[in-house]
């Protein structure tokens, strides 16, 4: 356990003389990385970095609120659309995935508003046919 700080001393001046003190024990003398740059500092500035690299160094994943994954899966799906093998298979990925955004603006979705509409499968499907 450390000791009190001294009444009157300031907090810098105590602090600053306990790692010189555990410098001196040896105490850091084994720490991993000792003399090696420390990981990240080429990194830009973040507010969360700290969370990144925990999530990151315990590998663990985050799932999306449902809004955000839908809006994901939406772009996915204009996608595959665009690259799909037939105009047939085009229509019914558009249709599959605005049923899915029809479904949740009618129910509503948690996380950030959803900001978006159903497409135009009729457009989309034309656009597939001049990529032909």
């Amino acid at each position: 356990m450390t000791d009190r700080k001294p009444v009157g001393l300031p907090f810098e001046t105590w602090i600053d003389r306990q790692i010189r003190e555990a410098e001196e024990r040896g105490e850091f003398d084994d720490l991993p990385g000792k003399g090696k740059p420390l990981p990240g500092l080429d990194r830009h500035p973040d507010e969360i970095w700290w969370i990144k690299q925990k999530v990151e160094s315990e590998g663990l994943s985050m799932p999306l609120p449902p809004t955000l994954a839908l809006r994901k899966e939406a772009e996915e799906a204009l996608a595959a659309a665009r690259g799909a093998r037939s105009e047939a298979e085009a229509r019914r990925i558009v249709e599959e995935i605005n049923h899915r955004i029809r479904e949740a603006i009618r129910t509503g979705l948690s996380g950030p508003p959803l900001n978006l509409m159903p497409f135009d499968a009729d457009e989309i499907v034309s656009e597939w046919r001049r990529g032909r």
